[in-house]
């Protein structure tokens, strides 16, 4: 047999090699994957959205269920009961902008006077007639670009359509993880080795645990946020107050940016509609609550379930907005916490595992008895 060291290829170079060739097979099913998530995203992402809210209404379903209440029964009392409060807040914020927005549109035309008056007295002296072009070109501007608003405003109601279609896929979705996660497991488990099968259910409960701890404690702070810097609004008196709180909410489940961005948006609703000192204190307002967000009750609600150092979170946030926009942004984070959770679980010692796991070739009955269920997160 011949001698490795006596081969013409250095030694360095052939593990390089070897290290390459396996790289760029990981590169391309990861390319494979990749673009198989794009071509399904319109059902892959409502799943996903399903699993959120699965974490999110778990305990819920568990206390019921814990109350001899049949868990088919609990999930459809807590889902209608989750569609009934989405429903009333999304009338609430309906009825509060179409409450708030004359005032909204005077406290504008105002502003707009205003201005008007300043681009004309201010420190520029712009005479009527650049103030006229300046308007003329902006209305042809609209004209020129008139069949894309056109396409714009269709684009939208096909999007409209689309998200009406995904969020019935959501709930279908939801309510067979919400009854049925046992049984969904348990099926998804027969693809795995029976040598590996103990060690992927633990990290498979390992990973759900993680993503329920972390939908249930971003949207607690997300709570928070909304609470602070809307009841900052009404006490400052910014129209839309309730809207521009709902934005903060949702705005939160996009870590780092999107409680910034949100809160932009508010600063600058208060700087058109109340003036320059209303805004800076709305500013105030925000950069508190991210403060207080930042400081404790992401520690507190997110550090020990996450575990995930901040450069990783930006990193990962930054790719999912590059490669997914908004919808990229909403699940780098949590996929990378369910990722980081599963990984640790399984290069951990088998000894460093929960005791009480069957042993390897166990039996659908006795994974049935185990199997991970929602309601255990």
């Amino acid at each position: 047999m011949p001698d490795p060291d006596s081969s013409p290829v250095p030694y360095g170079l052939r593990v390089a090699a070897a290290v390459a060739w396996r790289a760029l097979v990981v590169a391309a099913a990861l390319t494979v994957v990749g673009f198989l998530a794009v071509k399904l995203a319109s059902v892959l992402v409502p799943v996903a959205v399903a699993l959120l809210l699965a974490g999110l209404f778990a305990p819920a379903v568990s206390w019921l269920a814990g109350k001899k209440v049949p868990r088919g029964l609990a999930a459809a009392i807590v889902l209608v009961g989750g569609i009934a409060l989405a429903g009333g807040v999304v009338t609430f914020v309906v009825i509060s902008v179409t409450v708030g927005m004359p005032g909204l549109i005077d406290q504008i035309t105002a502003s707009l006077t205003d201005l008007h008056t300043w681009l004309r007295t201010g420190p520029l002296h712009l005479s009527q007639g650049q103030l006229d072009e300046m308007l003329g070109n902006l209305t042809a501007m609209l004209g020129r670009n008139k069949s894309a608003i056109a396409s714009g405003a269709l684009t939208t109601a096909v999007t409209v359509g689309e998200l009406l279609a995904e969020s019935l896929l959501v709930v279908f979705c939801l309510i067979f993880f919400l009854a049925q996660g046992r049984v969904i497991w348990v099926f998804m488990l027969r693809a795995v080795p029976v040598r590996l099968r103990d060690r992927v259910d633990v990290a498979g409960r390992s990973g759900f645990t993680t993503l329920a701890h972390y939908i249930r404690g971003t949207a607690a702070v997300a709570f928070v946020d909304a609470a602070g810097i809307g009841l900052g609004l009404v006490i400052i008196g910014v129209p839309l107050a309730a809207p521009l709180s709902a934005l903060v909410f949702l705005g939160a489940f996009v870590p780092v940016i999107g409680s910034v961005i949100a809160g932009a948006i508010a600063v600058l609703v208060a700087l058109v509609t109340n003036g320059v000192w209303a805004a800076v204190i709305v500013l105030a307002v925000v950069v508190g609550v991210m403060q207080l967000e930042s400081h404790v009750l992401q520690p507190l609600l997110l550090g020990r379930a996450v575990r995930l150092h901040p450069l990783a979170v930006v990193l990962a946030l930054a790719v999912g907005l590059v490669a997914a926009g908004i919808v990229g942004a909403l699940f780098a984070v949590p996929l990378l916490a369910v990722f980081s959770s599963g990984v640790r679980s399984l290069t951990a010692r088998p000894e460093n595992h929960p005791p009480g796991r069957t042993a390897p070739g166990a039996t659908r009955s006795s994974l049935e008895d185990r199997a991970p269920d929602p309601g255990e997160a």
